[in-house]
């Protein structure tokens, strides 16, 4: 693949697109803004470890001094765990950031997006952004709903993030055109929790049928996946009790006038103190989950194509 000007690759993740090998996108704000310090240094670590462990090469995003890094060196991920003022990225965000040399944090959508640019089928990440609660007067939609839409990337996640209105943000995925795929499940997860009470798509048990499934997608042209990954049940919270702790953090955010790149911070900060760390432990669980199974499918499409 022909090198992008704005792109840096990892020593790792150069030497593996050289060779063929599988590589899987992760993140970067669920490290520089997502979770408290050291713990996100260490769920950092612990997704690429993941990765590894699946047979893949982790290529963690962020933007530093300008350079868009496909792929981190251990340096660089500490800096991106413990330096401040990190720039919440989102697809918008790319080129001012490019053009000030400044650093960023890609969110969904971002990384989504550059994953797409460095020819990366597979990203794993906790949940994604959809359509926020009280959608129908704040006009409030993540972009990373479009950017599934646009960008060919298969996007591991454990559903949406439970502080959204699910039904809703899975109305938006149709009228886009994005499928919403099940790995062992025809439930669409609720991110804390396995089961939103919503259905998926399709439900895929083999990872090499699901691999097929994904090349197929690919092949046609038709943008993103969304393949939805329940949280391990050892690691669940109990869905009633985590919603009514939702509600709380919501009204919080209301009454302090918290919106914008701040609600979702705020809100699991919110609820991870109110349930005395229980959904960060969670959190960090479902996405070092969704990682080894962006491990697992990478290297089945990368068998495929060999």
């Amino acid at each position: 693949m022909q090198a992008h000007p704005d792109l840096d690759f990892s020593p790792e993740v150069a030497d593996a697109r050289a060779h063929g090998r599988a590589v899987v996108a992760l993140e970067s704000t669920i490290v520089a803004h997502g979770l408290p310090r050291p713990a996100n240094l260490e769920a950092g670590r612990a997704l690429e470890v993941a990765v590894r462990q699946a047979g893949a090469v982790p290529a963690t995003i962020a933007i530093l001094g300008g350079r868009i890094c496909v792929g981190l060196t251990p340096a660089q991920m500490e800096t991106l765990a413990l330096a401040d003022g990190f720039a919440k990225a989102s697809r918008r965000d790319l080129a001012a950031l490019v053009a000030k040399k400044a650093n960023g944090a890609t969110t969904v959508a971002a990384t989504m997006a550059v994953a797409a640019m460095a020819g990366i089928a597979v990203f794993a990440n906790g949940g994604i952004g959809g359509v926020h609660r009280g959608a129908e007067t704040s006009f409030d939609i993540s972009a990373d709903l479009p950017e599934l839409a646009r960008s060919p990337v298969a996007v591991i996640s454990a559903g949406a993030k439970s502080i959204l209105d699910l039904p809703k943000t899975l109305e938006t995925l149709e009228t886009l055109g994005v499928p919403i795929w099940g790995w062992r499940t025809h439930a669409f997860p609720a991110f804390y929790a396995p089961d939103s009470g919503l259905k998926v798509d399709a439900r895929f048990d083999a990872i090499a049928e699901l691999a097929r499934a994904v090349a197929a997608h690919r092949r046609l042209g038709a943008g993103g996946m969304l393949i939805a990954n329940p949280i391990p049940a050892e690691s669940a919270l109990e869905g009633g009790a985590i919603e009514a702790e939702v509600a709380e953090a919501i009204a919080a955010a209301e009454a302090q006038g918290i919106g914008g790149k701040a609600l979702t911070p705020f809100l699991l900060a919110r609820i991870n103190a109110r349930t005395e760390g229980r959904s960060l432990a969670a959190n960090v669980a479902l996405a070092r989950d969704n990682a080894r199974r962006g491990g697992e499918l990478a290297v089945a499409l990368a068998q495929s194509s060999s």
